[in-house]
């Protein structure tokens, strides 16, 4: 029997844990340096590599690689937190993953703060969810935006141009009118709280936040508190993009 080369060196135990959909890459460093992954039984450490056969455990559960891709687009409602944990910073919250219920286990792609609703992806594909999420590839997020007073071209002018937050300045973006108080903005990057941070650098407050449309996936058709499928177009589209 011809043993491929893959075989013989293994996968590397973050990408075996992103591939198996239990976290992405980022996620999977941080649980193995906590030491709670084992490979045969063994504390796993960072750059160990899993060979054929061998058993991978998180907190002592067996990680199995799930041969069912799922992606999911779901209308996250306001007080969801974008998290598979059932509290945070030590208190106990409603996490996306319980509220949703699905009878696989899913993870949300990226976060959408608790304050906030719109759409977020939920799948079982570490892979793809590292993909989107690596800034590097200016992969679109549009949101649309309600203030606490009257906007105007000045402000959108600046918002667009790159706004200094976060010891960073924003990449340039798309910023364009819906009313006095509304807007729509499309950006490539995901900082912390980046929308509100840019409004409060220009003195506004955001009342009203939701995500729109996470590069060719919207949230047309869904209701609040919803999800769905992607469809096959969908996701053959998706996968071009990344």
């Amino acid at each position: 029997m011809t043993v491929s080369k893959k075989d013989v060196n293994g996968t590397r135990i973050n990408k075996y844990l992103s591939e198996a959909g239990a976290c992405s890459r980022r996620e999977a460093d941080r649980i193995i340096e906590k030491g709670a992954v084992c490979i045969d039984g063994k504390t796993a450490s960072a750059g160990d590599r899993v060979l054929e056969g061998q058993s991978v455990t998180v907190n002592g559960k067996k990680v199995l690689k799930e041969q069912e891709e799922i992606i999911l687009a779901f209308y996250k409602p306001k007080g969801i937190v974008c998290t598979t944990a059932d509290k945070e910073n030590g208190e106990k919250v409603k996490n996306v993953v319980d509220y949703i219920g699905y009878n696989k286990r899913i993870y949300p792609i990226g976060r959408l703060d608790q304050a906030s609703e719109g759409l977020l992806l939920m799948t079982n594909q570490g892979e793809i969810m590292d993909k989107i999420l690596r800034s590097r590839y200016n992969h679109e997020k549009e949101y649309f935006v309600k203030v606490d007073h009257k906007i105007n071209d000045e402000f959108l002018k600046k918002m667009s141009s790159g706004v200094p937050i976060l010891d960073t300045v924003t990449k340039p973006c798309k910023v364009w009118k819906e009313d006095d108080y509304s807007f729509h903005i499309i950006l490539t990057q995901g900082l912390n709280r980046q929308i509100r941070r840019m409004c409060e650098y220009f003195g506004y407050r955001v009342v009203h936040l939701r995500r729109d449309r996470i590069m060719n996936i919207t949230l047309a058709g869904l209701k609040k508190g919803r999800y769905r499928s992607l469809t096959a177009k969908e996701i053959a589209d998706l996968k071009k993009q990344l």
